[in-house]
């Protein structure tokens, strides 16, 4: 803990929240990758999967069935985000898993205080543990996406490289807007990552060109191509970067977690 001038202050977790309301757009597999790349450059991270369906705890190799607490359990109270936290086989990558319970969490939680701040409250207690916490959300505008987006220092939008990119994004923002207003002034936009990204096709040009338009100065340098091996990745339950650290997909996951970092220090 350190201690300056006669002031102590204790380092917290930079929270951000991986998030597009469609989807198909590359999300999950951010949210993996990210964590595992800034786990391998030494940062400590936590990845809390939001999702009901899951896919992040699979690509983390985590069993489902195999879950005592879960993240639908964390936001009900029914457990500490401590004791949902599971340590995986991968450097400095703790996961607090999900599972389909999470599907009715909206309605177990609706009548609930302060319903917008249970996620944020139940992870205060594990934030000294981290340098980030991640959290991959459902692709939807709902409570669980309000609940991310209030814990959230910021958010990151995966945004696929294909004609309809930039459909629903003015909702999202204008959600995010609506949040920044009423539960969480001091969030704001991490950055816009471009996924699946073909640069042989000209729309793709084009839809690049409109999204930095839409996010100026927002968008990431580094983008993810389409490749075979990051797909094949999750069904291994590994990282791209420990299940095929040559591929075009892991080099450009571990490009971008260097950018990402690059851009705390700005």
């Amino acid at each position: 803990m350190p201690y300056t001038g006669g002031v102590l202050y204790v380092e917290m977790a930079k929270t951000v929240a991986v998030l597009n309301q469609k989807g198909g757009v590359g999300k999950t597999t951010t949210a993996v990758n990210l964590t595992a790349c800034l786990g391998a450059l030494d940062k400590k991270v936590l990845l809390a999967d939001i999702d009901p369906q899951g896919n992040s705890t699979s690509g983390l190799g985590v069993d489902k069935r195999s879950i005592k607490n879960a993240s639908y359990d964390v936001l009900t109270g029914d457990c500490s985000a401590q004791d949902a936290i599971i340590h995986t086989e991968f450097k400095n990558v703790d996961l607090i898993a999900s599972n389909m319970d999470l599907a009715g969490a909206e309605l177990a939680i609706i009548d609930m205080k302060n319903r917008e701040r249970l996620l944020k409250n139940a992870l205060l207690p594990v934030w000294e543990q981290y340098d980030y916490i991640i959290l991959d959300c459902p692709p939807s505008l709902g409570l669980i996406t309000l609940n991310a987006l209030t814990a959230a220092d910021t958010f990151l939008v995966p945004i696929q490289c294909e004609y309809y990119a930039l459909e629903g994004l003015s909702q999202l923002m204008a959600t995010v807007r609506q949040i920044k207003r009423l539960y969480n002034a001091y969030i704001e936009l991490e950055g816009v990552l471009l996924t699946m990204y073909d640069g042989r096709l000209n729309l793709t040009q084009q839809v690049v060109e409109e999204i930095k338009k839409f996010f100026p100065k927002k968008v990431y340098s580094t983008v993810i191509p389409r490749n075979v091996r990051l797909s094949e990745a999750p069904s291994f339950g590994q990282p791209i970067i420990y299940f095929d650290k040559s591929s075009r997909g892991a080099q450009a996951y571990q490009a971008f977690a260097e950018e990402f970092l690059l851009k705390q220090d700005d």
